[in-house]
């Protein structure tokens, strides 16, 4: 399939996974949205993705998420997903941390909440206390998520600018779900700083190495090189990163539509069909082959 060809043509409403699951060998899922909201997990996701696995399918999951993938299972146990539904976990923050050993001796800005700090455990950086200090900046998100808006960040932003910094951006994701809530992610701070013409390495989904970096992942879990990329399902709750990625990549995607595209949607209001769906995903830049309430069996 040449890049972006999967991103038109008709999008099958589905009721649950199983009804696909033998087009695909391999699955690679998004876990905030999909799995859980960041307040509860979603047991049936699980349930569905065990379902793939017992046939011998591996799953790879790939969170935008700014820690190494250990934080994020650790997370996982907590809100209760089970390790049974998954073979692997890549992260943004994995990638990131390959950017920040490849800088060893510059003086690295965390522009991001302390929750985030382990994104650095174990490397030999060297941190600046001020962006005018910094050799480049590493960005994993907004100090207080629930207070600030990306417009607070504008002085610092203008002044990265002005000094030429790099900013390594740890999240693409622009706003993520959390309960019932859309919160702002470093992709918002980053796509600003882009804006005023500031460079930009973006680690994560949508785009190409983090699909590169799990598919030599499925290599070792068996799946062969020669496999085509349209045989392993991608599945996310987001058009511009989880749908728009997977495309870019080859290969084929199912949304999940109750994550942060609910209110878009109006599923607090009426059921997903294509009656009430079609005219939303005909107007996206990317149409899933598949999209699906919530990620079932």
């Amino acid at each position: 399939m040449a890049n972006g060809a999967a991103s038109t043509g008709t999008t099958r409403f589905i009721s649950g996974l199983g009804e696909i699951a033998d087009a695909y060998d391999a699955i690679f899922c998004d876990v905030w949205g999909v799995l859980h909201n960041g307040m509860r997990a979603h047991p049936a996701a699980a349930e569905a993705l065990n379902l793939f696995r017992a046939s011998d399918k591996p799953v790879i999951l790939i969170s935008n998420a700014p820690r190494p993938g250990h934080s994020v299972i650790a997370q996982l146990d907590r809100l209760g997903v089970p390790r049974s539904a998954y073979d692997d976990i890549l992260t943004s923050g994995d990638l990131t941390r390959a950017i920040v050993r490849e800088r060893e001796g510059e003086r690295v800005f965390h522009l991001g909440p302390e929750r985030d700090k382990p994104i650095f455990e174990g490397l030999p950086a060297v941190f600046a206390s001020a962006v005018e200090e910094a050799d480049y900046v590493v960005c994993s998100g907004l100090y207080d998520d629930d207070a600030d808006k990306v417009s607070d960040y504008t002085p610092m932003l203008e002044a990265m600018q002005a000094r030429g910094l790099l900013m390594v951006c740890a999240n693409p994701d622009i706003v993520v779900e959390r309960g019932d809530d859309l919160i702002p992610c470093a992709g918002a701070i980053a796509q600003a700083y882009e804006a005023i013409g500031g460079n930009v390495v973006y680690n994560g989904k949508p785009h190409r190495p983090v699909y590169e970096a799990a598919r030599e992942r499925l290599a070792k879990l068996g799946l062969s090189a020669d496999a085509s990329a349209s045989r392993i399902l991608a599945i996310g709750d987001a058009i511009r990163t989880d749908i728009a990625g997977a495309h870019a990549y080859g290969a084929h995607a199912l949304l999940i539509a109750r994550g942060i595209h609910t209110h878009e949607l109006e599923l607090d209001r009426i059921a997903l069909s294509a009656d009430s769906a079609g005219g939303w995903l005909s107007a996206q830049t990317h149409r899933p082959e598949a999209i699906l309430d919530k990620l079932v069996w």
